[in-house]
């Protein structure tokens, strides 16, 4: 398989010239579990690790590679093992806030084409949290696409409803699918095109293993019984970029229980796409869309135009965005201070 196959385009090559300097070749990472990687090649997968160098220059949990990144490589007994030496730049990117009280960024996946954002039709769909995912996508200049799975267990026009309430913006890009009836699947299919790469977001439960086992046709991932609530359990436990038989690339990723953005405030903008244009009318450019008077959003809410949820998800997600981009560089500005304190007093006992 040629690395044009896995995704390596023009973009990419251009930014490689400098990486393959000191390093033998250049590969895209396919897993991460707790440090350990997976890299394929023209050949298949291999293991790697960082080297030192590359581990003492990272400044920041964003700065080590991620599923879907490319990185510089060197080979060593017989091509079965190889060192990282570093990260080419993302062309795309998602990431969210680390769980936790931590304010830090994890990368979830790098470098991709288009993300399939996931939820149940029976218990786990919730508007809100799709309004987190699509600003998430948003960010990292990733397209998205809003999938419900689960079909089987709803009536259509309960179906119809829920689609009624999602972001009219992203109502063209619903795909509904059954992985018990097959449902959907066939416009699944020829959404995904050889060469480019996706990736499914959501909850535990949702059925995003079961959908890759289905698309690949057998049980090649574990998948755990669904619970007494008729949802499914958490099964999938790491990150991994799987190649379907098409060609195509996809992405699984564990379930997430937190979804906190930082910093986002322009993908917050582009999730809530409807809000942001009636904030042309505002009187002010600065509106804030919260007591400001003339405000064009706050006029469509008492309308009956835009809901009142819908309004507040999205000062709440602002909000938040900011408020941990601000404890964000806070922090990093303690850590290089810190960092510059360690230094003076290891040049000092040098002496």
């Amino acid at each position: 398989m040629k690395l044009h196959a896995l995704g390596f385009n023009e973009w990419f090559e251009a930014h490689a010239t400098e990486f393959r300097r000191d390093a033998g070749g250049i590969a895209r990472v396919s897993a991460v579990d707790r440090g350990a990687y997976l890299i394929r090649n023209e050949s298949g997968e291999v293991p790697a690790e960082l080297t030192g160098k590359l581990s003492y220059l990272i400044e920041s949990p964003v700065d080590l590679p991620c599923v879907g990144d490319w990185v510089a490589v060197q080979y060593y007994d017989n091509d079965t093992a190889a060192v990282i030496h570093g990260v080419l730049p993302r062309k795309t990117f998602l990431r969210r806030k680390t769980a936790g009280v931590n304010v830090e960024f994890q990368m979830i996946a790098a470098n991709i084409d288009s993300a399939f954002i996931v939820q149940s039709c029976h218990f786990d769909f919730n508007p809100n949290r799709l309004d987190r995912y699509l600003a998430m996508a948003a960010d990292g200049g990733v397209e998205p696409i809003v999938m419900l799975t689960k079909t089987d267990l709803i009536s259509p026009g309960e179906l119809e409803r829920k689609i009624a309430v999602i972001n009219p913006a992203h109502r063209n890009r619903i795909l509904t699918v059954s992985s018990l009836t097959g449902s959907g699947f066939d416009e699944f299919r020829q959404i995904l095109r050889p060469g480019k790469t996706y990736c499914l977001l959501g909850s535990s439960g949702v059925g995003k293993t079961t959908i890759i086992n289905r698309l690949i046709g057998r049980e090649a991932f574990d998948t755990k019984p669904v619970s007494g609530t008729g949802e499914g359990t958490h099964t999938t436990s790491r990150r991994q970029l799987i190649v379907l038989g098409q060609g195509a690339m996809l992405i699984d990723t564990p379930g997430m229980r937190e979804l906190a953005l930082v910093g986002a405030r322009e993908g917050v903008d582009a999730g809530f796409e409807d809000l942001v244009g009636l904030s042309a009318e505002c009187r002010y450019a600065d509106c804030r869309h919260e007591h400001e008077p003339g405000c064009a959003v706050r006029a469509a809410v008492e309308r009956g135009e835009l809901s009142h949820e819908r309004h507040s998800n999205y000062l709440k997600l602002r909000h938040e965005s900011e408020y941990y981009e601000m404890s964000y560089l806070d922090k990093r500005k303690k850590d290089k201070a810190f960092g510059r304190f360690l230094k003076s007093y290891k040049k000092q006992m040098q002496k």
